[in-house]
């Protein structure tokens, strides 16, 4: 009878001890796995090889509780994941479009990513090296990296025409022999604020006028693209007379540089009509915008870094910052100049407007998918754990009981099993 007691009085004694063991595993100490739900809101846990990032919800940007929906996007435009291959022949391809934050972004794709042979960028030079692991081969074109190697801000025409031409003979390769992967990736801004930066860029005196504009295998005549002004630049030139050359490039370059400019006879106007010509390029910029790789937001930052990481399975050192003093926005503007601006860049509101909604809609998706990532992940750790204390705990008792019936040993095992289920749900209770 006494021994039966013993028996008896074994099993919540080790339970207790194990809850207590338990939440050791759990829970260490010096950790931040288990935490009660304060006033700091929304934060999560990003993990990846040796390195934590922790991003808020709202890190520098609020993203709306409800996007509006205005354009039908499937799965496959919102899972944006690429097995990138630096050590293959894969190569990231940035295009650049003016004033719209790639210089910033460029020296990121250069200086801070974590990389397991960085570029080499030395003091003073505007280009840095980026080559494969163990290979003398680029893995990026870009203004940083092979410079303007296909022509100053060579747009999409451009490049998908140059860059396998200029790579093959950066890395002594043929065509039929290397087959290559080109990732294309850019950034877009708000037209508005794009076209005011630029307009103070060209009054400081920047032309642009050595790009190519290369098409079809010719490069623009000026008949095709007059000067908007005579002499060297254009520099302290107003607002108004900004806005009055109707040759002006700024006018919505941002669908001009995404599009395909093949469809509509390069910058020959007299090929189809105006309107025409709108419709075709901005159908163009919008496939190309969402078949590229990647592209980022200037007015979303961190979300244009988690996009990124989460794209390419590659990881910034620093964070990115999100600057809104910039010389667009010290620039006022009355109601009616605004209008006429968005009017002049009509397809780049339309485009920036589709594209802001994509970019947000693969920003959710991206969280929700990593929010699954990692309850799987705790999942399969608790279960890991289970196991553990389980065998653990089973031989324990073996050694304890002694000649004990092999019934009471699973009865007392079974009770652990119970009483770990259900610190477990109550934690996660806490969390949730």
């Amino acid at each position: 009878m006494e021994e039966k007691f013993n028996r008896l009085l074994f099993v919540p004694i080790a339970a207790v001890l194990f809850l207590m063991i338990g939440y050791q595993y759990v829970c260490p100490a010096d950790s931040n796995t288990c935490y009660f739900r304060g006033d700091e809101k929304g934060l999560f846990q990003r993990y990846s090889a040796g390195y934590d990032f922790v991003y808020p919800d709202d890190a520098d940007e609020d993203l709306p509780s409800k996007i509006t929906t205005k354009f039908n996007f499937t799965e496959r435009d919102l899972d944006r994941h690429v097995d990138f291959n630096i050590r293959g022949d894969d190569v990231m391809v940035f295009l650049h479009i003016q004033k719209t934050g790639g210089t910033t972004f460029g020296r990121h794709l250069v200086k801070n990513i974590q990389l397991e042979q960085p570029c080499d960028c030395m003091p003073g030079q505007r280009k840095c090296t980026c080559h494969r692991p163990g290979k003398a081969e680029s893995w990026l074109f870009s203004r940083f990296s092979t410079g303007w190697s296909c022509g100053l801000h060579a747009d999409w025409t451009e490049l998908t025409s140059c860059v396998p031409v200029v790579m093959n003979k950066r890395d002594k390769k043929s065509a039929q022999k290397s087959k290559r992967n080109f990732y294309y990736i850019t950034m877009l801004r708000d037209p508005v604020s794009r076209y005011l930066s630029e307009w103070k860029h060209v009054q400081r005196g920047a032309t642009w006028k050595t790009a190519l504009h290369m098409c079809d295998g010719h490069p623009a005549t000026q008949d095709e693209l007059p000067a908007c002004y005579s002499g060297d630049d254009w520099t302290g030139v107003p607002l108004a007379d900004f806005m009055n050359c109707p040759s002006n490039l700024a006018n919505n370059r941002q669908v001009r540089m995404l599009a395909d400019l093949s469809l509509v006879g390069c910058y020959n106007m007299s090929s189809m009509s105006e309107l025409e010509r709108g419709q075709v390029l901005l159908a163009s910029a919008k496939a190309n915008l969402r078949n590229m790789a990647f592209y980022g937001l200037t007015e979303f930052q961190r979300k244009t870094q988690y996009l990124f990481e989460r794209t390419f399975g590659l990881r910034f050192i620093r964070a990115f910052t999100q600057i809104n003093s910039t010389r667009a926005a010290s620039v006022g503007i009355s109601e009616k100049v605004r209008w006429r601006i968005e009017g002049l860049n009509a397809l780049d509101v339309e485009l920036y407007e589709y594209a802001k909604e994509l970019f947000l809609r693969r920003y959710q998706y991206q969280r929700q998918q990593q929010h699954q990532e990692e309850r799987l992940r705790r999942r399969q750790l608790r279960q890991h754990r289970q196991r553990l204390h389980r065998t653990y705990w089973a031989q324990l008792l073996r050694l304890g009981a002694g000649a004990e019936e092999d019934e009471d040993q699973n009865e007392v095992i079974n009770t652990l099993e119970e009483v770990a289920t259900t610190e477990d749900y109550s934690s996660q209770v806490v969390r949730w």
